[in-house]
């Protein structure tokens, strides 16, 4: 903070004149000043000297002398001044408000000692301090003083806090004393704070600390509990003297300290928690501060002096002005200054009560109202009324919107929430969550009007979500409830009493709900304007052409209308009369209305009844009158005023009502008189009162707490509640009770209420009366109850048929039908229950007992709901009954679509009969905008065109196109859309009819419509889509048009679309319109092109207004330069002579410029001598080599130049290679040096040394040195040029530059390959020949690489050898494929690199794929390579010429191949061709393609006989070869078992096609199973479960199938958990098997096995069951069941060997019957694939002596 001087308001005196006391008014606009002569001047808040008055001593004998004023101040309202005086007296005198009032002792103070200090907190009273140490209260309005307390130490300083709810008093002692005179939340403990090293003359409270300043020089800070906090120490300033006097700043947070000469500062810095000096504001001749004053606003400090001088100062941090509106001076960290700019309006000063620094502030509302922001508060404020809220409120990014519609409260919305903050209140009223901010959905209502018996009234409506409105009472902070409505709603309000509120829905219904009954009623349609009047619960709505208003709220059908034309806009009410304020057309309106309706509901919420009784009495009765009546009688009656309340209902004709309340005043009167006191107050008036409001209860409490039991029970006879008076006299015991009960029954029989008798007999256990008084009472349901409830009634079959025949003749038929229905007589039930339409019971009872019935009841039940108009409730019936037509219209009429749409779609109707309905559903659909589902019907039924015209009538023009380009003819369809488009054209709908035209895919008309109609913009549009190549030439001749029609403006707009902006200009220019020729230029053409125009229109201007225009546009300068540009010379000239003249030698230059481009050299002469240059005529000479000329000018205008015209000489002689006249000029020019520049930027440099050596020897050095460094960085020169540098420098003998030189020729600088390899060979052979040996290796490397990379691989592989590098030699002979010389060189020169090139021939070999050499070198090597190659044939045909080890490694390795892509049976041709040797590593794929064809679905194309053969004689071999190389235990049993397995499947492929051995077929299948394990399972049971079925073995055909179909399941299922093993127990069929990993069938072939299955399952004669032999084993098993013991297979069938057999050579055997039945067939059959079978077995088993009689062919 800094202070600025603004001015002296009281002159200083020549002498000692000290200024005792200043003190600020709290209103900021008074400055009172006393000065050393007790005169106390009172300025305005500018300084300026408005009024004065002179004090007066406690007695005037005493003399003005006599007395001291220690202390002025002000009071809390400004309007006082209280004068503390050290003649023991305290002056208050009245000053008034405004200056030049009457000053007026209002109050004296006499005191027993000196007052020293005075203070007046703003809440508390005046505060004295004394001489004597007392520190005293003095009270205005009592006139008295009373004592604090007492410290017995002079009292020297007295300040308040900036709340004005406490004081310090400083004593003489050093001690300082706390003590409060009214509550304060942040009050710390009362009685003496510290004590001070000196007394503390100087003190001050700020918000944060105690400050005391003194004699010491010291300014010391103290916490609020005493302790030391902070000090500043000047005792070595030698320029500060003692401190005299402090004020402190109204926000606390800033200090200004008065001494000698000199004022300091110090501010509170919050954000490092410490006070910091500020600059001191010194002055010169000024003397101590005596008196310090600082404005309650901030804004200033007064300062007095000790020679009378009072100096006004500006306290401010900052001043900013916003929107000119508003100046903000910042006069604290916490205290902002907002004042209007207006003149005469005040401002408001806004502070933040708890010291946090003012960051941001913003006037908003209609600049009402203002908002400003802490790091932790915010504030808020009006600024009409001067009031001002801080809340809390954390940092949320800034986000919030405020809302300042409400005048009490701002609502503020973040993040989903509403805040509101009521004016003046430093907290947040309340806060509630909604997404709804829009002040019209959120209304408040803060006590806008007084209520009986409320205090406070404050509440809020606002949306929970669009159909919920919550109410909350912001008082209690509870909620009041919630009102949810049908429809969403978009305004509310309540009404100023916050109990009633109006909302208005989309639907535009008005709606009116009672808060605290929550009762809503709708009370107005089609409402457009709705408003409460002011003060007052009267509502103002418009619905269409009525203005409707209700002055009765609380009779909301009581509505007053009135028609009217306009719009309602406002409700005005002032001076005593309301009027509506109605818009018609361009005028205003205003109806009134009647105030004195308005002004009774007013009377009525004030709680004056008479004046409301007096106001009714004067109306005529109507229907809102007699409803104020209403509303009068009943509020008077809750408030017990009964003689109003008899007047209202006599006024509304009420006679009974009025009566009981006259009858109920006597009583009170007649109590009053006997009891005395209010006779309202009597418990008779309380009951009857009670009474008349039917709170019978609570006057039956009063009549028994009076013991009047009687009373009470009188009263319910009175009133007919007997029950009720039986109730009480049961309860209470009452000894006339029988009495009573008689009584009650004679008055029910005569009064004709023989049902209520009835049940009273029926209730005492009096049957048989009960139901003689039902049925007399015509009530036979009673009865009919009554006999069901007791049996004995009912076994009395004349009651039953009594009660029955009553019930039919009072046509209670389903009563009747249920009572038929309890005694078993169930068809008179039924047609009881169809009579009654009891269609319910009816279909219930029929479903028991006559089941036919209920189709046709369901359909009467239908037909008799449609008759009720219940549609709903019949479709479902009508379906039940199987009537789905019925259904369907039903679902339509009651408008069930959905229900009708699913009906519809299972009705098999062809007729035509559900047209309508299809029609029907097409409408409602259509009606919905659901098209697509309406298209459907519309369709269903055939009505294409009502389609059509749907998606016409919908605007959907593609979709209406679509369905009739399907359904119409094309000719047709495009007539019809051209007509409706046109027609839609006649009525101005363009646009639909574009889109017709666009559909009919004719948008050339839609084009010439939108043209025709000067529609150009959707013209273009049309044109950009449909001809896009036109866009631009349109856009032209649009523009020709407009401009032949002279509209200007419409044509630069297409001009500029065709992009030709320039056509645009020439408009412009060719009508004068320069304006817009140039913005047009400017906008389109760049800088350049505005102003060429700008050029053109000043041309056509010229003169003066030329060079106006241009220096308009500010390019004066430019428009000359462009007239050079443009050989305008002349006009260059005249603007240059008006007003550049400094351009006319520039002109004459690009004149001269110009005339030399035209070649007239002589007038280019003069015009550049003109231009003061003629130089430039030289250089043109010479540029044009007229030397004479040049050398004339030159000597004539510029000697200078002549040199420059012999260089110009120089340079056309060496370009024409005449040097010696090139050297002679320079030399003449004396310019030798460039001589020297030119050769040697020619490459010249002989000569270049030369003329250097001869004429610059000083140079030459350096030339010669940059000659080596250009010859050595030289690259991108000619070969020629390299070359013949290179010969120079070996003929000079200079070998290494000449290599160097050689070096630098690449393919860079030529492409012919003898070049480089003559000059790279000549540079190695030099290197060779004259460098040394390191340098000529260095050369080699270089030269050898760039040689193999042309090819040149023998002189590389030479030029290593010269140089012993024979590696590198090798390798260049190897690069070039000279395999010969490198072996050679190897092997002569380098023994150890004979491997090293055969290993690189051989992966040189690889690398061509040239095997066929490869083998002579690589035999393995070559092989794997025909492997890679894919060329196993000629792998094999190779290896096979290289031993046996050789080929089966490679036929094993084709073999793996082949069963890796599933072709087994070639592999198996391998190993036919070429054998099968024991070698161990061959036998996994020996087991493997056997394996692989017992699992084949299929042999290809193959014989499957052809194949096992080939497969059983691989095995037969291998086998052969074990036995012959020493057998192998294991693998010799595999393959043993490989090769039955084998052998019975050629057997069985040979014997197939036989009938007389499908037995031996089929056993050998059956027999397979056995090694399931080792062929696919599921393969083997369906093979064997085929073959048994197809010779008639069912028995085993069932089990093996079923077993099959087991073992899919488990395949599929991955598991053999679920496989069921019975079948299968003690046989040789393994249980333990491999899964295959995909079925053997497909799931077509799968599904007719299950079903065989299946179809046998049923069948009875079929067993599960597999046959039995001689072993009670089953026939097939090797092993026998119980003993275990095994029999060996037969070689034929697979089966054992049990009894008559044939023994082999070699051990094996075979079931005799089947051996003779195959060699029998082998006799009868001419079948080759048999005669192999037995040749096999022959070779096999040894036929010994079994041997055929006959031979093998």
């Amino acid at each position: 903070m800094q202070l600025r001087y603004m001015k002296s308001i009281q002159p200083v005196q020549d002498g000692a004149a000290k200024i005792t006391a200043i003190a600020w008014s709290n209103n900021n606009m008074k400055l009172a000043v006393c000065t050393a002569d007790r005169v106390i001047l009172l300025f305005d808040d500018t300084g300026e000297k408005r009024d004065k008055f002179s004090t007066k001593p406690i007695d005037a004998k005493f003399g003005k002398r006599s007395y001291v004023v220690k202390g002025l101040v002000f009071s809390p309202d400004s309007t006082k001044l209280a004068v503390a005086q050290t003649d023991n007296i305290v002056f208050v005198y009245k000053i008034g408000e405004e200056f030049g009032e009457k000053k007026v002792i209002c109050n004296k103070f006499i005191q027993t000692s000196a007052v020293t200090a005075i203070c007046w907190p703003a809440a508390g009273p005046i505060i004295l301090g004394c001489a004597d140490g007392k520190v005293r209260a003095a009270h205005c309005k009592t006139n008295k003083a009373q004592t604090l307390y007492s410290a017995d130490s002079y009292v020297c300083s007295l300040v308040s806090n900036n709340n004005g709810t406490g004081f310090l008093s400083g004593h003489a002692d050093g001690s300082v004393v706390r003590w409060y005179v009214a509550e304060d939340q942040m009050a710390k403990q009362q009685g003496k704070v510290v004590v001070h090293s000196i007394p503390p003359y100087a003190m001050a409270w700020t918000s944060q600390h105690i400050c005391i300043a003194g004699p010491d020089k010291k300014v010391v800070f103290y916490t609020h509990d005493g302790l030391l906090a902070q000090q500043f120490d000047y005792f070595r300033d030698t320029g500060e003297k003692e401190f005299t006097t402090m004020c402190c700043s109204p926000s606390g947070q800033a200090l200004c300290v008065g001494s000698y000469d000199r004022l300091r500062l110090y501010s509170w810095s919050p954000r490092k928690n410490l006070w910091e000096e500020n600059k001191a504001k010194e002055f010169q001749y000024l003397y101590s501060i005596t008196a310090l004053a600082w404005k309650k606003d901030g804004s200033r400090i007064a300062a007095g002096s000790l020679c009378g001088g009072v100096e006004l100062f500006e306290s401010v941090l900052k001043r900013s002005v916003w929107k000119n509106k508003f100046e903000l001076t910042y006069v604290g960290p916490s205290q902002v200054l907002v004042k209007p700019l207006t003149p005469g309006a005040r401002g408001v000063i806004l502070k933040s009560l708890y010291g946090y620094e003012i960051e941001d502030v913003k006037i908003m509302g209609g600049e009402g109202y203002l908002v400003a922001r802490t790091p932790e508060t915010m504030l808020l404020g009006d600024l009409q009324k001067n009031l001002l809220s801080e809340i809390p409120w954390a940092n949320s990014g800034g986000n919030e919107k405020y809302y300042f519609e409400n005048d009490n409260v701002c609502m503020i919305f973040n993040a989903g929430e509403l805040s509101l903050v009521e004016y003046g209140k430093n907290e947040i009223l309340g806060s509630v969550r909604t997404e709804f901010m829009n002040p019209h959905l959120i209304s408040v209502r803060i006590n806008e009007r007084k209520q009986r018996n409320v205090e406070e009234s404050k509440r809020l409506a606002y949306l929970l979500d669009l159909k919920t409105i919550a109410l909350e009472d912001l008082v209690f902070g509870y909620s009041l409830g919630q009102i949810s409505h049908d429809s969403k709603i978009d305004w509310i309000e309540l009404n100023e009493t916050g109990k009633k509120i109006l909302f208005r829905d989309k639907r535009s219904r008005l709606n009116l709900m009672d808060v605290d009954s929550m009762q809503k009623t709708s009370i107005l349609n089609y409402c457009t304007y709705v408003q409460w009047i002011p003060n007052s619960d009267v509502i103002v709505a418009q619905s269409r052409d009525n203005m409707c208003v209700w002055y009765n709220i609380d009779a909301p059908e009581r509505v007053t209308m009135m028609p009217i034309k306009g719009d309602v806009v406002d409700v005005v009410r002032e001076e005593g009369k309301t009027e509506v304020i109605v818009q018609e057309g361009q005028h205003q309106f205003s109806y009134e209305l009647d105030e004195g309706l308005i002004e009774f509901g007013t009377a009525i919420d004030d709680g004056d009844f008479n004046r409301a009784i007096t106001f009714l009495e004067s109306l005529e009765m109507t229907a809102e009158t007699e409803a104020m009546w209403r509303t009068l009688a009943k509020l008077s009656l809750e408030n017990k005023q009964l003689q109003i309340a008899e007047r209202c209902y006599a006024a509304l004709g009420d006679v009974s009502k009025a009566k009981y309340l006259r009858e109920t005043l006597n009583i009170g009167e007649v109590a009053a008189e006997t009891y005395g006191g209010d006779g309202m107050e009597t418990p008779e008036v309380w009951a009857r009162l009670y009474i008349l409001d039917k709170q019978f209860k609570a006057a039956e409490g009063i009549y028994l707490e009076q013991n009047q039991i009687e009373s009470a029970i009188n009263m319910y006879k009175s009133l007919h509640m007997w029950d009720d008076a039986l109730t009480l006299a049961e309860a209470k015991a009452h000894p006339q009770l029988e009495h009573l009960r008689n009584e009650y029954t004679r008055w029910l029989m005569d009064t004709n209420q023989e049902e209520k008798a009835g049940q009273m007999r029926e209730e005492e256990g009096d049957y048989m009366e009960a139901l003689n008084l039902y049925l007399k009472a015509g009530m036979p349901s009673r009865a009919s109850r009554l006999i069901q409830n007791h049996d004995h009634l009912m076994n009395n079959d004349e009651i039953v048929s009594l009660v029955n025949s009553s019930l039919l003749k009072g046509e209670f038929y389903e009563q009747a039908g249920e009572l038929y229905e309890r005694t078993g007589q169930q068809d008179q039930a039924l047609d009881c229950y169809r009579k009654g339409q009891v269609f319910a019971r009816a279909v219930e009872l029929a479903r028991h007992y006559y089941p036919t019935e209920v189709v046709s009841l369901e359909e009467e039940w239908g037909d008799h709901l449609v008759s009720n108009k219940q549609l709903d409730a019949a479709i479902n019936h009508y379906i039940e009954a199987g009537r789905t037509v019925k259904a369907l219209d039903a679902a339509i009429n009651a408008r069930q679509w959905k229900k009708a749409v699913q009906i519809i779609q299972v009705v098999d109707e062809s007729s035509g009969e559900l047209n309508k309905y299809y029609f029907k559903l097409g409408q409602h659909y259509a009606s919905l905008r659901e098209y697509k589902m309406a298209e459907k019907f519309y369709l269903s039924g055939n009505f294409k065109k009502h389609a059509i015209e749907m998606y016409n009538a919908a605007g959907k023009w593609e979709q209406a196109h679509q369905l009739a380009s399907k359904h119409l003819e094309t000719g047709e369809v495009s007539k019809m859309y051209v007509g409706q488009a046109q027609e839609l054209e006649e009525q101005g709908r363009f646009k639909e009819a574009e889109k017709l035209y666009i559909s009919v895919n004719e948008p050339d008309l839609a084009i010439s419509m939108y043209k025709k109609q000067r529609q150009y913009d959707n013209m273009m549009r049309l044109v950009q889509n449909y001809h896009p190549d036109l866009v631009t030439s349109t856009h032209t001749h649009l523009a020709q048009e407009l401009e032949s029609e002279g509209n200007h403006k419409s044509a630069e707009i297409h001009f500029i679309e065709a992009g030709d902006w320039k056509s645009a200009v020439h408009m412009y220019r060719a009508v004068d319109l320069w304006e817009d020729a140039y913005r047009v230029a400017q906008n389109h053409g760049g800088p350049h092109a505005s102003k060429q125009v700008a050029f053109l229109w000043a041309k056509n201007l010229g003169g003066e207004s030329a060079v106006k225009l241009l220096n308009k546009f500010g390019i004066l300068e430019q428009g000359i330069d462009y007239a050079c540009e443009s050989y305008q010379f002349e006009f260059a000239f005249e603007l240059a002579k008006i007003a550049m003249k400094e351009k006319i030698d520039d002109i004459h230059y690009k004149y001269a410029m110009a005339l030399e481009d035209e070649g007239k050299y002589k007038d280019a002469e003069t015009q550049f001598i003109k231009a003061k240059k003629p130089k430039e005529a030289v250089l043109m000479y010479v540029h044009n080599q007229d030397w004479d000329s040049a050398q004339r000018v030159a000597e004539e205008h510029d000697p200078d130049s002549v040199s420059d015209v012999l260089v110009g000489q120089a340079k056309v002689a060496f370009e024409s290679k005449d040097y010696a006249k090139f050297e002679s000029l320079l030399l003449r020019a004396q310019r030798p040096e460039l001589a020297v520049k030119q050769y040697r930027d020619n490459g010249l440099w002989p000569e270049a040394l030369r003329i250097c050596k001869e004429y610059l020897p000083g140079k030459l050095n350096a030339l010669q040195d940059e000659y080596e460094r250009s010859t050595m960085s030289y690259g991108t020169g000619s070969s020629d040029g390299f070359l013949g540098q290179g010969r120079k420098w070996e003929e000079s003998g200079e070998y290494q530059r000449a290599v160097e030189c050689y070096l630098k020729i690449d393919t860079s600088t030529t492409k012919d390959l003898g070049i480089l390899s003559a000059a790279w060979t000549k540079a190695a052979e030099l290197a060779i020949k004259f460098l040394e040996s390191d340098k000529a290796e260095e050369v080699a490397n270089v030269v050898g690489p760039r040689l193999i990379d042309i090819g040149k691989h023998n002189t590389a592989a030479q030029l290593y050898l010269g140089v012993e590098m024979v590696r590198e030699a090798i390798d260049a002979f190897i690069s070039g494929e000279e395999w010969a010389k490198a072996k050679k060189v190897a092997k002569e020169l380098e023994p150890r690199l004979e491997g090293y090139v055969d290993e690189k021939y051989k992966h040189f070999l690889k690398n061509e794929g040239k095997a066929d050499i490869l083998a002579n070198v690589d035999l393995i090597s070559a092989l794997d390579m025909y492997v890679e190659q894919g060329n196993w044939n000629k792998a094999i045909n190779t290896a096979s010429n290289h031993g046996p080890e050789v080929l089966h490694k490679y036929v094993a390795m084709y073999a793996t191949q082949m069963i890796k892509n599933g072709q087994p049976e070639n592999a198996l041709d391998l190993y036919k061709e070429y054998g099968t040797p024991a070698y161990p590593a061959n036998y996994n794929i020996y087991k493997r393609i056997g394996i692989d064809l017992f699992s084949s679905q299929n042999m290809g194309s193959g014989n499957p006989y052809q194949i096992f053969a080939s497969l059983r004689d691989m095995y037969f071999g291998l086998i052969e070869n074990l036995s012959d190389g020493g057998p192998e235990a294991q693998a010799l049993e595999q393959f043993t078992l490989l090769l039955l397995i084998s052998h019975y499947y050629a057997l069985r492929a040979a014997t197939e096609p036989h009938k007389q051995l499908e037995e031996i077929s089929a056993k050998i299948t059956v027999s397979l199973l056995r090694h399931s394990d080792i062929i696919p399972a599921d393969k083997a049971f369906f093979e064997a479960g085929t073959a048994c079925k197809n010779i008639g073995w069912e028995n085993m055909a069932f089990v093996f199938l079923n077993r099959y179909l087991d073992l899919y399941e488990a395949i599929e299922e991955r598991s053999l958990d679920l496989l069921d093993n019975t079948d299968f127990v003690e046989t040789d069929i393994p249980f333990e098997i491999p899964l295959p990993d995909t079925p053997y069938l497909s799931e077509a072939k799968h599904e007719e096995i299950k079903e065989w299955v299946l179809a046998v399952s049923m069948d009875q004669k079929v067993e599960q069951t597999l046959p039995i032999d001689s072993r009670m084993t089953y026939e097939a098993s090797l092993v026998a069941s119980g003993s275990g013991t095994r029999s060996q297979p037969c070689i034929v069938t697979g089966y054992p060997v049990l009894g008559n057999r044939i023994e082999f050579a070699r051990g094996m055997l075979a079931n005799k019957e089947d051996w003779n039945k195959l060699i029998m067939a082998a006799k009868m059959v001419s079948d080759a694939n048999i005669q192999d079978v037995l040749k096999f077995v022959s070779n096999w088993c040894g036929l010994g002596g079994n041997t055929p009689s006959y031979s093998f062919h």
